[in-house]
């Protein structure tokens, strides 16, 4: 039976790329995780093994490291849409380039105040301790006409200790879970938001204020929320980031339930007043959902894990 080429992309992927800025003794550091992939006119390459309109996953990966001197990293969106433009518009075949980043984060050490001039340790502006909080993503995808922007994070472990209940769920006779009048809640936030920006022609939103102050309305959601669900908190956090944020239309989240259950201690005597729990790893639920803005139709993929 005859086949036929359907979609395909090939690029340059995880390519660990860190930009060091020197304000004379102060520095600042970005640190990304960088992946392209391009499509086009691959027909030939796939049929016949012609390579005349690949241009080499080498190349990209040089280019990637080679716009980092030549246009900073202000920011990963920054970064990646000015990737995404060269790809299509200087090389014909392709038409589509998808750029993905993972960001991560470091804060600068604070030094003593001992007056250390012997070894000059109150002077120190160049050491860093990298952050845990989490993982800073973003994907450009870019057509040569109209941009998507979604950006993210992920691995950001978020808990409360109480104003949290799971009640009144369907029984049957496989139940055995008691229901909950005031547990942990604790989760490992994935999470992916788009912007309403897709035109050159329209102001591009300031990507780096809109991360910070993304995150802020996600985790007051979190803390604010007297959750009876891991559903309604996750609703809660993605209604206040696009009532909040002019310049998102749709948020994505993947919300791993860290379950933490209260350990018997009656064998040995003791009366466990919520304070003795049993943190569990796996399995676990998994809550998943996308918010959209009143109007807007959902683009972000279900799945953004593979690179």
């Amino acid at each position: 039976m005859p086949t036929i080429l359907g979609q395909n992309q090939y690029g340059k992927a995880e390519n660990r790329v860190v930009k060091i800025t020197r304000d004379g003794a102060t520095h600042h550091i970005k640190d990304l995780n960088v992946s392209v992939a391009l499509s086009g006119d691959m027909d030939e390459v796939h049929y016949s093994g012609s390579n005349a309109n690949v241009l080499p996953t080498d190349t990209t990966k040089n280019t990637v490291y080679a716009f980092a001197k030549e246009h900073g990293i202000e920011s990963g969106e920054q970064f990646g849409i000015h990737l995404a433009r060269h790809f299509v518009t200087s090389q014909e075949p392709i038409k589509t380039a998808r750029i993905r980043i993972e960001e991560y984060a470091w804060e600068r050490i604070e030094t003593s105040d001992a007056n250390s001039q012997f070894i000059g340790a109150d002077e120190a502006k160049h050491s860093f301790v990298r952050k845990g909080q989490e993982t800073r993503l973003t994907q450009i995808t870019y057509d040569g006409s109209s941009w998507e922007v979604i950006s993210g994070l992920k691995d950001l472990v978020v808990m409360n200790s109480t104003n949290s209940e799971f009640w009144g769920y369907v029984k049957d006779k496989y139940t055995t879970l008691p229901e909950a009048y005031d547990r942990i809640l604790a989760t490992q936030v994935s999470a992916r938001w788009r912007f309403n920006w897709t035109d050159d022609a329209d102001l591009m939103p300031n990507w780096e204020k809109s991360y910070e102050q993304v995150k802020k309305h996600m985790l007051q959601a979190f803390a604010e929320t007297y959750s009876l669900s891991l559903q309604q908190t996750l609703y809660q956090m993605g209604s206040r980031i696009i009532n909040s944020r002019s310049e998102i239309d749709e948020v994505r989240f993947s919300l791993p339930n860290k379950h933490h259950f209260l350990v018997d201690l009656e064998p040995f005597g003791l009366k466990n007043d919520n304070e003795i729990y049993f943190a569990a790893d796996r399995p676990y639920g998994l809550i998943e959902a996308t918010i959209l803005r009143d109007g807007c139709e959902p683009h972000i993929p279900v799945d953004l894990t593979n690179l």
